[in-house]
């Protein structure tokens, strides 16, 4: 039997958003991406503000970014965002998974705002 077509691999999109799934989560509708995306750069902040202390509620935030960046395309932030969340879970030191997902979130929300520049 041949084999069937290759499964999707998140990680293969080099870049900081994999447009093919945002247009598929968004039903190719340029007013629902752009108000998504929106949100999403809106609650990125929000939640990278509140994650900088490491409040308790850390695993919840962190699990919370990592749905939402998920939803998008935004797999490097929702790798990060998982992987603060693990290391909290696990009592680890979560200072490079903080400066990660910082920066996991600054590549996409730049990426967010050339895409928006252009819808």
């Amino acid at each position: 039997m041949p084999p069937g077509p290759p499964a999707a691999n998140p990680t293969a999109n080099p870049g900081p958003l994999d447009f093919d799934h945002l247009e598929r989560m968004t039903l190719g509708e340029k007013a629902l991406e752009r108000e998504v995306l929106e949100m999403f750069v809106a609650q990125s902040a929000r939640l990278l503000d509140a994650l900088a202390t490491l409040p308790p509620e850390t695993p919840a935030l962190a699990h919370t970014l990592k749905g939402s960046a998920r939803a998008i395309g935004a797999f490097r932030v929702a790798e990060c965002a998982e992987a603060l969340e693990v290391a909290i879970g696990q009592g680890e030191n979560c200072a490079n998974c903080q400066i990660e997902l910082k920066a996991a979130v600054a590549d996409a929300c730049a990426a967010i705002d050339a895409l928006l520049q252009r819808l």
